[in-house]
């Protein structure tokens, strides 16, 4: 089946959060929670390396959309069940729908760090994946040095599958980095 013919839920649930595809208007919470993270994303993400406008960020957000849809890359949006309150950006990316296996990519907005929030949506995103599209490779790839993204997977059971040296550079440009590959299989 191709996958644009698969049909799954659009959001789902954990104990706290609620995770769903981005929809269009949901670039100005996202681009508030950038803004208030640049600090903590810039070591890490391509995009924390210039500031956005809330028109870029809304582009990005329909793109994003629309590769839902087509099912070429699924972003998910993570909100606070109770209050509507956006925490995190996430998702299941780098897609190989032969296998299938993804990557869980996750930048929390800094405002709402240190409460699990991240653990518990990228296990679910897991879950998600494991029992919608029968997965059977997911991964989560971070720099060697971020600590705090390594522990995520970490405390998800994710094996520590190889560190590649010098396989990527650093979020700004500036010296070569080496990337863990932490997997769960099924």
């Amino acid at each position: 089946m191709k996958p644009i013919l698969l049909d799954f839920p659009n959001e789902f649930y954990t104990e706290r959060l609620l995770i769903r595809m981005p929809r269009p208007g949901d670039g100005k919470v996202v681009h508030e929670a950038m803004t208030a993270s640049m600090e903590e994303l810039k070591p890490w993400m391509p995009f924390a390396q210039k500031e956005q406008t809330v028109e870029e960020v809304e582009q990005n957000i329909r793109e994003a959309h629309a590769k839902f849809l087509t099912r070429e890359d699924l972003r998910l949006l993570v909100f606070h069940k109770e209050t509507g309150e956006y925490i995190a950006s996430s998702g299941l990316h780098r897609i190989d729908w032969d296998v299938p296996k993804f990557e869980i990519g996750y930048w929390i907005d800094t405002r709402q760090s240190g409460k699990g929030y991240i653990t518990e949506a990228a296990g679910r995103i897991a879950e998600f994946a494991f029992e919608e599209f029968k997965a059977r490779r997911v991964e989560i790839c971070c720099d060697e040095k971020n600590i705090r993204s390594r522990a995520v997977a970490e405390r998800l059971g994710f094996s520590l599958d190889v560190i590649l040296k010098h396989d990527d550079v650093s979020a700004d440009g500036t010296e070569l980095r080496n990337t863990c590959i932490y997997s769960k299989i099924r």
